[in-house]
């Protein structure tokens, strides 16, 4: 890649694949609680996007 070495992506690679691995069993160890995890970001992300929206309203009056 640009300015990085063989051995710098490749630990990028193993690191990400061992994240979905563990994303992978947590849900499926546990797929309750994956969703309620999932359903609390997903309220994260909501009350963020008003608050950008809420934001630009006000830049706009």
């Amino acid at each position: 890649m640009y300015g990085e070495r063989q051995d710098d992506v490749d630990v990028k690679k193993v690191a990400l694949y061992a994240f979905l691995v563990f994303i992978l069993y947590t849900i499926i160890n546990s797929p309750e609680r994956s969703a309620e995890l999932v359903g609390v970001g997903f309220e994260g992300i909501s009350g963020a996007a008003k608050g950008v929206g809420a934001f630009m309203t006000e830049l706009v009056n």
